[in-house]
């Protein structure tokens, strides 16, 4: 019978974790659990940095970007002994289940657990929306509509300098937030791991925009590109003439910050109660996932298998509508 649960938040931080956090906490509490926040997620859970967590802890946290978890990435715990070590931490406070909150790696060591014997549930966290079996993860929503407040911000001072604009996004394994924001911030042409149009394509798209007499181009790359948004922006720059003088910005950090979108609040609170209504069913080795409008649970090995595929219509989409 379960007693006492856990939460964590691990690897890159999203907008909407307290919001998860917050549902996590209250929801236990319905059902008469004590509730523990790890800190520093599996540094955290090693060192056994663990806080009773009430009410009036998550009160007012709704609306705030990032984690008052903490969150942060260990080598130790991927080694049999540091799982070891974890299990023996979870075992000295008495916790009997736990909900681990993160993006793959995360998730993996969520399965670690499970497969030891330790009741644990996984819930979706990247805003690269990266994670298998899920149509969106937390922070995902937040993060593009980031994305398209600064491509809109930027477009503005593009077509009063008539320039064109190199714009990273995050996403090292996935394309999905440059794809996305040069879909819905109109971009001339995007550049994504899955996707990745030669430099003189790039070049190509950028004069062909100039010539049709527009008052600036915008191309969109993500970082996990084969080549950085830098080396591209001299190449622009040096070899092909594009008409445009070029410019490059890196959004960086800022698609990670901010208070979360409503989309992610509904999204965080619903998959923090349907994580504590599995572990009171007795699931473990499960994650949440949103199927359509319904939240669903698949396996934690079938998640964490491989990465997120996106659509290829998408990519069609993204080049017609940049002509």
């Amino acid at each position: 019978m379960l007693k006492r649960i856990a939460v964590m938040t691990s690897g890159g931080d999203s907008p909407g974790m307290n919001a998860c956090i917050r549902a996590v906490v209250r929801t236990g509490m319905e059902y008469g659990f004590e509730v523990y926040g790890i800190r520093q997620a599996y540094t955290g859970l090693l060192n056994g940095d663990f806080e009773l967590l009430t009410s009036v802890e998550v009160s007012g946290i709704l609306q705030r970007g990032g984690t008052i978890l903490q969150t942060a990435r260990n080598e130790e715990f991927r080694t049999p002994a540091g799982q070891k070590k974890g299990l023996r931490r979870l075992n000295e406070h008495n916790i009997d289940a736990m909900i681990v909150v993160g993006g793959n790696g995360s998730l993996t060591g969520a399965l670690k657990l499970h497969e030891a014997g330790f009741q644990v549930v996984g819930v979706p966290g990247s805003i690269d929306n990266d994670i298998f079996g899920t149509d969106m993860a937390i922070g995902v929503d937040t993060a593009l509509n980031t994305i398209l407040d600064a491509l809109d911000r930027l477009r503005d001072t593009a077509s009063s300098h008539q320039r064109a604009f190199i714009i990273e996004t995050m996403g090292r394994g996935s394309g999905y937030l440059a794809l996305m924001g040069s879909i819905l911030g109109g971009a001339e042409i995007v550049i994504t791991p899955e996707h990745e149009p030669t430099m003189a394509e790039v070049a190509k798209s950028l004069g062909d925009a100039y010539v049709r007499g527009k008052s600036h181009a915008i191309a969109v790359i993500a970082e996990g590109a084969s080549y950085t948004a830098t080396a591209l922006t001299d190449y622009l720059s040096k070899d092909p003439d594009v008409g445009f003088e070029v410019r490059l910005t890196i959004l960086g950090h800022i698609q990670r910050g901010g208070k979360p979108s409503a989309f992610d609040r509904l999204l965080a609170t619903r998959m923090g109660v349907k994580a504590v209504n599995a572990l009171r069913d007795g699931t473990s080795g499960s994650m949440v996932a949103l199927a359509g409008r319904k939240m669903d649970l698949i396996p934690l090995k079938d998640a964490i298998s491989q990465v997120r595929p996106i659509n290829e219509d998408y990519f069609q989409m993204a080049r017609f509508l940049s002509r």
